[in-house]
């Protein structure tokens, strides 16, 4: 299977600091990937080399092509989808629809329509009209509309309340994703987005520090509940997170087995957003 993206040594300076160092990377297509992190842990730099919008050094292919002299050839078969929509403000829905249509080769007018006829947008309003969660809307509804192999949402729904967030990650669910394409997704609101996930990429200070499953996230990390009279004994197998909860401590193991688990106390499977916790420690410093 021919990888999606394909990286080695990938690297890059802004001056003297070191934006990205060295990473080394295989993305399989049909997988939603949540690209977490930090700020300033080198997220939207490794986007911008993905995409073509910055050079770097080292080794990159992403579905193929050399995103820094090949960019255009890589747009046909990419979309992006940054934290503000670009969209101008004097421009009316239909008359954006209208663009696209003319630019983009693998555009579906239909499918677009269609996309907007479940919500509340009318097609001869202005963008300026539209309220913010209506231009994320409109502007997933243009993306999905294109019949990418490769979608990169970086923070799409920042600054929406709950309900548009929901929607958005349920319609990208639905009505797009299928096992030809692949997502990559950046998100501080992890716990909203590990439900849709196949795999997770932690990035820490310019290097991937966390790649997996999330299958295999759960067979890998747990969290015990450990009474006073365990807690030497807990202690003594290394957590990597330890926080206090109604006088009893919340144990976080990377790699213990399930049966040693078990005789501390009270196990579960942590949260995405728990075990990102435990392996940023020190990068907020």
């Amino acid at each position: 299977m021919t990888a999606v993206i394909k990286a080695r040594g990938l690297r890059k300076n802004y001056g003297r600091f070191e934006a990205l160092k060295g990473i080394d990377l295989d993305i399989e297509p049909g997988k939603i990937i949540g690209l977490i992190g930090p700020n300033g842990a080198g997220k939207t730099t490794a986007i911008k080399a993905m995409l073509g919008l910055t050079d770097y050094q080292g080794e990159l292919k992403v579905l193929g092509f050399d995103p820094h002299t090949q960019r255009h050839q890589l747009m046909q078969e990419a979309c992006f989808v940054a934290d503000v929509a670009v969209l101008p403000r004097w421009i009316r829905v239909h008359q954006a629809i209208e663009y696209v249509e003319g630019v983009h080769p693998r555009f579906s007018r239909t499918k677009c329509e269609a996309l907007l006829a479940k919500t509340k947008i009318n097609p001869k309003s202005r963008v300026r009209e539209l309220s913010k969660g209506m231009i994320v809307q409109l502007h997933l509804a243009l993306v999905m509309a294109i019949d990418a192999k490769l979608l990169v949402l970086d923070e799409p729904t920042l600054g929406l309340d709950i309900l548009y967030r929901r929607e958005f990650y349920q319609t990208l669910l639905n009505d797009y994703f299928d096992n030809g394409k692949t997502i990559i997704v950046t998100t501080h609101q992890v716990e909203e987005i590990e439900h849709i996930l196949t795999d997770v990429m932690f990035i820490k200070d310019g290097q991937i520090v966390l790649r997996s499953t999330m299958d295999e996230v759960a067979e890998r990390f747990v969290e015990v509940m450990v009474g006073p009279e365990n807690r030497e004994k807990a202690l003594a197998l290394k957590p990597i997170d330890e926080r206090q909860v109604f006088g009893k401590s919340i144990y976080l193991f990377d790699g213990i087995s399930r049966k040693d688990a078990e005789q501390l106390g009270e196990t579960r499977t942590p949260g995405i957003a728990d075990v990102f916790v435990a392996t940023m420690k020190g990068a907020y410093k």
